[in-house]
């Protein structure tokens, strides 16, 4: 492993700069790149990748990495191509350790800076609690701690001050308060990144803290094992055959996880599965049609009724089990 402070940095409202500039959208992309990258050089930084309106770069000092994260900002908001358009960058900084491979760098420390740069708004630099502790004569302000999509753990999350950055900003996005106790701890297991993004979205606008995702049976059960959340939504229907590898999920929860509640997603009703769900009890258990999930406030009542011990059944599938 090695010790490191990563920096990812994206551009807030990237998709509607690239629908209403066209191809004018490469020109702005490549000079808020070239200025990253820059400020990153000179400081040592390293940049890893730059994919899309995304970069990733790493730095062997706390300091140089907020150094660098400042002098970007401040030339990205003093550009004129940029600042006609209205261009502004996330940034996110997590000093850590990761894995490094013929594939570039691996490890959870990496998510966590990802997480905490998707967190901010455009102008903001962001800093996990590691970083504030290894940082020297940086101004910050304490902004809480806060559940982060996907991790087991929440973390402490601060915005660095320094001329020139501004320092009102609306409330971070997409995560949950630490001390605002969150309505439950959930995994979400589809094999739709598309549904598994928008349940995690939903989830965590409902007060939820996603702490964990999975597209197959065997990831969904070492991230139950891994984050012991108070919840599972599963599709019923799970790669490799697409059958009832949902189901047989959900039955191993119930059975080595007790404190798990299991919420079951079918896109179609299906009462012999869902007599099997119920086979081994009908506390904290709950089988739902996906269509379900369009009404919010319903979906999230019943996945907080389900993690709370107690039952949810689909309005369409319960006739057939009177």
């Amino acid at each position: 492993m090695q010790a490191a402070t990563f920096l990812f940095t994206d551009v807030e409202r990237s998709t509607e700069f690239a629908c209403s500039l066209g191809d004018g959208f490469i020109d702005v992309l490549v000079r808020q790149r070239d200025i990253l990258r820059s400020a990153a050089e000179r400081v040592g930084g390293r940049t890893v990748e730059s994919r899309g309106d995304e970069t990733f770069t790493t730095f062997d000092d706390a300091n140089a990495a907020v150094s660098a994260a400042v002098s970007a900002q401040r030339e990205i908001g003093a550009d004129p191509l940029l600042a006609a358009v209205g261009m502004r960058v996330r940034v996110g900084v997590h000093s850590g350790e990761a894995a490094v491979t013929d594939g570039g760098y691996v490890g959870v420390d990496l998510h966590l800076a990802a997480r905490v740069c998707e967190a901010g708004h455009g102008g903001q630099v962001l800093v996990t609690e590691a970083t504030r502790a290894a940082l020297r004569g940086v101004e910050l302000v304490d902004l809480g701690a806060y559940w982060l999509n996907g991790l087991p753990e929440s973390e402490r999350i601060h915005q660095v001050v320094a001329d020139g950055l501004e320092t009102e900003f609306p409330p971070l996005r997409r995560v949950v308060r630490a001390d605002a106790a969150p309505a439950a701890r959930v995994v979400v297991a589809d094999d739709s990144v598309l549904l598994r993004e928008g349940l995690a979205r939903l989830l965590e606008d409902s007060g939820f803290a996603v702490v964990g995702n999975a597209r197959c049976e065997a990831t969904l059960m070492s991230t139950v094992e891994e984050t012991r959340p108070d919840l599972a939504i599963v599709d019923l229907r799970m790669p490799p055959t697409h059958s009832d590898e949902g189901l047989r999920a959900a039955r191993r929860i119930r059975d080595e996880y007790p404190g798990t509640g299991v919420l079951v997603l079918s896109q179609y009703a299906e009462p012999a599965y869902a007599r099997e769900l119920l086979a081994d009890g009908t506390e904290g258990v709950g089988y739902l049609l996906k269509d379900r999930v369009a009404d919010v406030k319903q979906f999230a009542a019943a996945a907080l009724r389900v993690s709370e011990g107690g039952m949810a059944l689909d309005p369409a599938i319960e006739p057939a089990l009177a």
